[in-house]
């Protein structure tokens, strides 16, 4: 069962247990939910042309895998979460500032 959103901008939620990054899958927009222990180290770095400005869904560069956001050109700041796996989730939310903290209270990286 999923408690209240710690945070939620309609992109990324973040509750008591988990992150879900909403429209994660191409083609078929389905979510990606990750419990906070499988997160091994959490990241953040400005946004470039080569690290997603302007990439709406996908990927400009092979490790990262960021879900749909039409939003992400006016934004400036990528993070990227390190789940042992070849790709990362990599998103951009609205408040980093707010998700970095909570993220950093609740994963192994705090």
């Amino acid at each position: 069962m999923v408690s209240g959103a710690l945070y939620d901008d309609g992109s990324v939620r973040l509750d008591d247990h988990a992150v879900t990054l909403r429209r994660y899958y191409f083609p078929l927009g389905a979510s990606k939910r990750i419990p906070y222990g499988r997160i091994e180290a959490v990241g953040s770095q400005q946004m470039g042309l080569a690290t997603g400005k302007l990439r709406l869904w996908g990927t400009t560069h092979p490790a990262y895998w960021l879900p749909l956001d039409l939003s992400r050109p006016r934004k400036n700041t990528l993070i990227v979460l390190d789940v042992g796996a070849k790709v990362k989730p990599a998103f951009s939310p609205a408040d980093p500032a707010k998700v970095l903290e909570l993220l950093h209270q609740r994963t192994r990286s705090g």
